[in-house]
């Protein structure tokens, strides 16, 4: 499954992506740490990069998630999820995303965002979408807002992030 709005192009995540995975975490560790989970005592330890998307595929063959690079030209610019997809009553999903620094601010996050969600709405008949935030991420609020995302309140204690379990704020677009 690939989408595209002519500007930003949306594909799965391959295992020609390891050396710039790599490399991106690397360069942009400061700016991705504080929005990234980590695993808490006793929760495992992340999987390497081969396994993850090897997971990720499986997830894909089975209708539970999308994991997609974000494509401006031939520039990787970052990474878009659309995962926990619920059919039966719920038809619900979460987005998750991150973007390179030096791609930040520049539009191609929304955008990605907003080819995610009609994708969800238009082509898997889902409800109901989310997007959880840290409080402290007002660009990744800003996003969630021009997508047209809705804050619905506060998730207390949400994920793990950077060492710790966060409050997050719940943004939902739902399908009418």
């Amino acid at each position: 499954m690939e989408l595209s709005d002519g500007v930003v192009h949306l594909r799965p995540i391959n295992y020609r992506d390891a050396k710039w995975w790599k490399l991106v975490h690397q360069e942009n560790r400061a700016w991705l740490k504080p929005w990234e989970v980590s695993y808490p005592e006793g929760g495992g330890a992340p999987p390497n990069f081969r396994k993850m998307v090897r997971a990720f595929k499986k997830d894909g063959r089975w209708g539970r998630s999308e994991n997609l690079i974000i494509m401006h030209g031939p520039e990787r610019v970052g990474f878009i999820a659309l995962g926990g997809i619920a059919y039966g009553p719920s038809r619900s999903a979460f987005i998750g995303y991150w973007v390179v620094e030096k791609f930040a601010n520049r539009g191609f996050v929304t955008r990605a965002v907003d080819l995610l969600r009609d994708h969800a709405f238009d082509d898997l008949r889902l409800h109901r979408i989310e997007i959880n935030i840290r409080p402290e991420n007002q660009p990744s609020i800003r996003v969630a807002m021009k997508a047209g995302f809705e804050l619905e309140g506060k998730r207390s204690k949400y994920l793990h992030i950077d060492g710790e379990w966060r409050d997050h704020l719940c943004f939902v677009a739902t399908r009418d």
